[in-house]
């Protein structure tokens, strides 16, 4: 389909886990990808979360025990959730998916790292939400 990136499988299961807030994608490679829904929500691809340009970028803290409560196809190429804390503005394209699955622990850890360098939270409790 155009707009997909050449060699990224096409997803063939979606799962949202609600009790342990993980959303499941399995992809027609055979790889089957494990989300947090508090990793989905801090890496949202919305203009909110990410901003406009380069070095824009809104951390997001406080959403650790944030929970995906809608999943919505956007067409045949994508996702749209939404959060529980209300937040449903980011479109996750299914190449987009597969590369957060492919590179989730990095992607993580440099997360933690920006939380830590904030001296933020991952807990909701007293976040400037």
């Amino acid at each position: 389909m155009a707009g997909l990136n050449k060699g990224v499988p096409q997803p063939t299961e979606i799962k949202l886990h609600q009790a342990s807030r993980v959303l499941e994608i399995a992809y027609a490679d055979g790889r089957v990808f494990k989300l947090p829904c508090e990793f989905l929500r801090v890496y949202s691809p919305s203009a909110e979360v990410r901003g406009h340009g380069p070095g824009q970028e809104v951390l997001q803290i406080g959403k650790k025990d944030v929970a995906i409560t809608k999943v919505e196809p956007v067409g045949n190429y994508a996702v749209q959730l939404t959060f529980s804390d209300g937040h449903d503005t980011g479109i996750y394209s299914w190449d987009l998916l597969y590369e957060y699955g492919a590179r989730k622990d990095e992607m993580w850890q440099l997360y933690l790292k920006r939380m830590e360098e904030a001296g933020a939270s991952r807990e909701a409790t007293g976040s400037k939400q």
